[in-house]
């Protein structure tokens, strides 16, 4: 019995202690999670030393970190910080993104956080000088404080940051020299300092800062020779000078350091030979860039010792002698080679290793290279701006190369019949523009996502055989000869529609919405008709902001950064014809319907799209008020309304626009006070002319009062207030269309390459 009751005492006693040893447990566990109470203080007071503004900027998605803290709780809990597991202590802070405005005091609580290790500020607006107060924060491993719009010189107190291994100050304002006292920074590996204004020569003081690994001074004002003495940093092996002021020949040693895989030296006024003396051990560079300098000799002999590389970039090197391709074909591993801009040497013979990216724009090339038959590995060809006539050849459709770039040169038509590239497929862009092609327009295989085709000769309707591109998301093609009607399949898929100058008419097909659209061009045409007044209603892709994301992939190349395709679309801006030329132009939001026949009034809908940021309905026949729905566009920099019948005064609403950087409302009827603001009163008197009852600034013609303002001004008001039911109806239309467009094109792209998205 008693044996019994021992037993049991043991067994409650142990269960205790378990219990007791869990608990103490979990209390250890969450106090040192806990963040001391100064550190929680420090951290909340430089929370309200900021506004908290969205920037407006397509390149990045906002992450409002510090409007999610909650004070008297523990700040080791907080979004972008963490702590040390041992004392609680704060050693890390990343804020990037988080969208604070204003400047980076001397005396910011900041500074109190003594114990930080890694401080990441990036991507915020923080205007002024870089206070000598970082120098305070000596533990500091990782500072990154990119496109912060800093200005001024770095401050010499950086040199206090002894255990600093990565430092990033780049796209900001910062000027002069490096600080010497960056010379005592004994521990730093990576240095990110591309555009901004710094100067001087090359800074002497990294050459003893052998732990290097990577420097970035691209596009600066860095002036001088390279030293000699470059090959101290033994441990480089990244390293960017492009875009700067440096001049004289290349020394030699920098191309022996036995770390160097990257070296971008494009962009600069260096001149000479390239010397590369025997090298006793295989260089390990893979990516060099020689481009846009101004090499007086042959450079390629010396390149061909360079066995490993892979990235090969020559472009534009302003030397006088041709390049001969045969140095190019001992370089096995070659697969990115740009030799734009040069004269090129080269047999019917030649074989090139297999190259995945070759450009050969603007060589006064004057037919289809033969060596490009044996590049059936090709994922990108770029032979545009040449001297190539008559028929593309059959053969070159079939290596099957993805993205194909042969515009302006004087090519007609296609060897084969019409569906010589449909058959072979593969293509995924193709821009045959500024040719003389002319009927029957190419058949193209369902893998097209872009198609550029304008300044040739084609005419008659739009084949509907493009209605079976289920994957096209962009066509341009403008100034050519198309009449009849446009397609209503055109608006599915497409991002961006340009059918500028050509004789398309009919009215808009009424299911023309496209959730995707952001780029519509269909200016000077023969369009006729009535736009609805839920017209815009359905436009998903104008109304949310694109954020464009610099993802990796299993296709780029290193060190570069270069987009694998460029493209060049025409539109009218702020009343001037321009040409957007690279792979940005698509978040460029656009509509121009200009120089049509259109009539009616402008549909109250365009105020839902409200990322738009050029508009251009002038040269039409549009009539009745202008709506005051236009304030909504709060994104709108350029507004041409020119030579139309509107009348009524313009909406007071319009002067809130702060980005409306130009506008036009020249003739018409309209009439009244111009509303007043700084946007509108800069503008140019003539954006106003041949409205003769227009009166006030920046017209010479004064107002008879103010009452008649001030009477629009409550009448406009109330004319809103009418259309809020209706807008209502509109919206209850439009938000379902968006979320069912995107969820589409969602599916649709999720089965793409994500390398798609650098195009």
């Amino acid at each position: 019995m008693h044996s019994c009751i021992d037993t049991k005492m043991i067994i409650w006693s142990l269960c205790f202690l378990f219990s007791l040893s869990d608990l103490i447990l979990v209390f250890a566990s969450s106090a040192k999670h806990l963040c001391p109470p100064d550190q929680r203080d420090a951290l909340w007071e430089f929370k309200s030393e900021f506004s908290v503004q969205e920037l407006d900027s397509s390149w990045w998605e906002s992450d409002l970190k510090t409007e999610r803290w909650r004070n008297n709780t523990d700040c080791c809990a907080w979004d972008g910080i963490s702590c040390d597991s041992k004392t609680g202590t704060v050693v890390e802070l990343d804020l990037w993104g988080s969208s604070l405005n204003g400047p980076l005091r001397s005396n910011s609580s900041l500074f109190r956080l003594q114990h930080l290790q890694s401080l990441n500020l990036s991507s915020n607006n923080l205007p002024g000088i870089l206070p000598d107060s970082i120098g305070n924060l000596k533990y500091l491993r990782v500072l990154k404080l990119r496109y912060c719009n800093f200005f001024g010189k770095i401050p010499s107190s950086l040199g206090n940051l002894s255990y600093l291994t990565d430092l990033d100050l780049s796209v900001n304002q910062f000027s002069g020299e490096l600080p010497d006292s960056m010379g005592n920074l004994n521990r730093l590996s990576e240095l990110q300092l591309r555009y901004n204004n710094l100067g001087g020569n090359f800074p002497a003081v990294l050459l003893n800062l052998s732990e290097l690994t990577q420097i970035s001074l691209s596009y600066n004002k860095f002036k001088g020779m390279l030293p000699s003495n470059m090959s101290s940093l033994t441990n480089l092996e990244y390293l960017d000078i492009n875009g700067n002021l440096f001049y004289g020949s290349l020394p030699s040693p920098l191309f022996m350091i036995p770390s160097l895989i990257q070296l971008n030296l494009e962009g600069n006024s260096f001149s000479g030979p390239i010397e590369i003396k025997n090298i006793s051990s295989p260089s390990n560079i893979e990516v060099l860039s020689l481009g846009e300098n101004n090499f007086d000799a042959p450079i390629q002999g010396s390149l061909s010792k360079l066995a490993g590389l892979r990235t090969l970039e020559l472009n534009y090197m302003n030397t006088r002698i041709m390049v001969d391709l045969s140095y190019l074909s001992h370089l096995k591993s070659l697969s990115y080679l740009d030799l734009s801009g040069n004269d090129l040497k080269f047999s019917s013979t030649l074989r090139l290793p297999y190259l995945g990216f070759l450009y050969l724009s603007s060589c006064n090339i004057v037919e289809f290279p033969k060596f490009l038959q044996s590049q059936t590995r090709l994922l990108l060809l770029d032979i545009s701006v040449n001297q190539i006539e008559g028929k593309v050849p059959e053969w070159f459709w079939r290596l099957e190369i993805p993205h194909v770039n042969i515009s302006q040169n004087y090519l007609s038509g296609f060897d084969g019949s019409a569906d010589v590239i449909q058959r072979t497929g593969g293509v995924v862009t193709l821009d045959i523009s500024s040719n003389a092609f002319r009927e029957p327009f190419p058949l193209l295989p369902n893998s097209t996502n872009y198609l550029f085709g304008s300044d040739n000769l084609f005419s008659g309707e739009i084949p509907r055989t493009i209605c079976d591109l289920v994957y096209l998301e962009r066509l341009v093609l403008s100034n050519n000869n198309f009449s009849g009607s446009i397609p209503p399949c055109l608006s599915t898929y497409l991002s961006v529609l340009h059918l500028r100058n050509n004789s398309i008419s009919s009215v808009i097909p009424e299911d023309f919405i496209s959730n995707m659209l952001i780029s519509l061009d269909l200016g000077y045409n023969r369009f006729t008709g009535v736009l609805q007044s839920d017209f815009f209603a359905g436009w998903g892709a104008m109304s949310l902001p694109v954020v464009y994301f610099e993802g990796d992939s299993q296709y780029r190349f290193s060190g570069v950064g270069k987009p694998y395709y460029q493209a060049s679309v025409a539109l009218t801006n702020k009343g001037s014809n321009m040409k957007l030329v690279g792979s940005g132009f698509t978040i460029y939001k656009t509509i121009d319907i200009s120089g049509n026949r259109f009539q009616g009034g402008i549909p109250e809908s365009i105020g839902l799209l409200k990322e738009l940021i050029v508009l251009n309905m002038s040269n039409n026949a549009f009539t009745g008020r202008i709506p005051p729905s236009l304030s909504n566009i709060t994104s709108l920099q350029s507004l041409d309304l020119s030579q139309n019948q509107l009348s009524g005064k313009i909406p007071p609403e319009i002067a809130k626009l702060t980005f409306l950087a130009w506008m036009n409302f020249l003739y018409n009827r309209l009439e009244g006070p111009i509303p007043q603001g700084t946007q509108i009163q800069s503008q140019n008197i003539s954006s106003f002319a041949e409205n003769p009852e227009l009166c006030g600034v920046p017209l010479q013609k004064t107002c008879g009062g103010g009452e008649g303002a001030i009477n629009q001004e409550q009448e406009d008001e109330d004319e809103e207030k009418d259309q809020v039911l209706s807008w209502t109806a509109a919206a209850i239309a439009y938000l379902p269309g968006v979320f069912c467009g995107f969820t589409l094109g969602h599916i649709l792209t999720s089965y793409r390459h994500g390398w798609f998205m650098r195009i």
